[in-house]
């Protein structure tokens, strides 16, 4: 039953990505961005990571979305068509796709129990957390205590990104408030 929930959310994903590039319509392409976000959301609670999914949910689908139709709410949702050359952006795609391939390739199986993952770590997590930190969940201790500078860091930079969004988007409102206004020189009106 996994394999045809995981074969069918394999499909959804190649069918949204194959939509995405041959979508014209920026706020279509958008709405796909979000779609696609939960088909991946769905396929990190197959693979049994709650947490990453529901991290890709709320900023993948949520928060990156809005972002975006705010985005096309100010420049606008037409696309100039530009003639470009495609074949070093192929390139580049097929040679990343093939190392990516190939560091995947060393990785081992998912669940198993030979993985220096599940061998070294996982048994102190397991035995030790809840009288090395005092806190019962096992999940709340490894993210509070033993990945604490991790989860900081990635807090760091979730607000450094949309700090700097906010004051992209709080440029292009200025901007265009003083092209309507008819004031180039740079001061607000």
């Amino acid at each position: 039953m996994e394999f045809f929930v995981n074969a069918f959310l394999l499909a959804l994903l190649a069918a949204t990505t194959i939509a995405i590039v041959r979508m014209r319509r920026l706020i279509a392409t958008t709405m796909l961005f979000g779609i696609f976000s939960l088909l991946m959301a769905a396929v990190f609670v197959v693979l049994d990571a709650v947490d990453v999914a529901f991290t890709e949910a709320s900023v993948g689908a949520g928060i990156s979305t809005i972002l975006m139709l705010a985005t096309l709410a100010i420049c606008g949702a037409k696309q100039e068509s530009v003639p470009r050359k495609q074949l070093p952006a192929i390139i580049v795609v097929v040679v990343t796709g093939a190392v990516l391939l190939w560091g995947v390739s060393g990785l081992p199986d998912v669940g198993d129990p030979t993985a220096p993952a599940t061998t070294h770590v996982y048994k102190r997590y397991v035995e030790e957390s809840g009288t090395e930190i005092g806190v019962p969940n096992i999940v709340t201790s490894v993210l509070a205590s033993y990945r604490g500078y991790d989860t900081l860091g990635e807090v760091a930079v979730i607000f450094t990104a949309g700090l700097g969004i906010i004051c992209l988007i709080g440029a292009g409102t200025g901007q265009q408030r003083r092209r309507r206004n008819g004031n180039d020189s740079g001061d607000d009106v």
